[in-house]
């Protein structure tokens, strides 16, 4: 075990506990890989369970490594560095390239469109101050797994589909903020609520095969507006 950076468990099972949040959050990597494989062959609707599983377990590492003090046990693992890796794969990668393959934007645009989703998310996510103290996102934060989530819901014209993506872009690098809906303290309950709401009405689209009800389409749509708003509103109350 020496030789992973890692005591015997028998000696410290801290050790063993704080490592198992790393392979935790890696299980996210084999997500992306699952589903880059169900893009391949078109099932978007199980590429994107995929992605919420992935998406699932990032919402759960964080609390869980600061809960086992995972730093302070394992120093030579980056949890950060770790987290960082997976997000890509999981928001910008995948994403990307169900944007290229899956027929929703001008086929002169696609691949374009796609490789400036991977360049601009890559370079979001290398950004030391994408957080500010309060835990907002600085700029569009790269989530483009939910964009593209619902790109394939709303099925919009391509062109206006492509006009989103390149605005979307353009956020990323603009001072607006987008919220981290699980550790901001303001709203915190209605932002909760709003989050869990969103999670269910997103499985059943997906398992609706991203054909839901009208309603269940208006309340994910109202539920974006939500979240982008709270954002904004912190622009004026910092």
């Amino acid at each position: 075990m020496e030789r992973f950076g890692l005591p015997r468990w028998s000696v410290r099972p801290a050790a063993a506990a704080a490592f198992a949040v790393h392979v935790f959050t890696a299980c996210g990597a084999g997500c992306a890989l699952v589903a880059l494989l169900a893009a391949a062959g078109a099932h978007w609707s199980t590429m994107f369970a995929w992605l919420g599983l992935a998406l699932a377990i990032d919402g759960i590492d964080g609390s869980l490594a600061r809960r086992l003090r995972v730093a302070d046990t394992l120093p030579r693992w980056s949890g950060e560095v770790l987290d960082l890796v997976v997000d890509v794969l999981n928001y910008v990668f995948v994403p990307a390239y169900a944007l290229v393959a899956g027929g929703l934007l001008p086929p002169a645009a696609a691949v374009p469109l796609g490789l400036v989703v991977v360049v601009t998310g890559a370079l979001y996510f290398a950004d030391r101050r994408m957080k500010t103290a309060d835990y907002y996102f600085r700029g569009f934060p790269a989530i483009w797994n939910i964009a593209v989530f619902y790109l394939f819901l709303l099925k919009l014209p391509a062109w206006l589909a492509a006009a989103i993506v390149a605005a979307l872009a353009v956020l990323t690098f603009v001072p607006v903020h987008f919220i981290h809906p699980l550790r901001i303290a303001r709203l915190r309950m209605p932002t909760m609520a709003a989050l869990v709401l969103w999670a269910l009405l997103a499985l059943v689209a997906a398992w609706r095969n991203l054909k839901p009800s009208s309603w269940i389409t208006a309340i994910l749509c109202i539920l974006a507006v939500y979240f982008v708003g709270i954002g904004f509103l912190r622009r004026h109350h910092p």
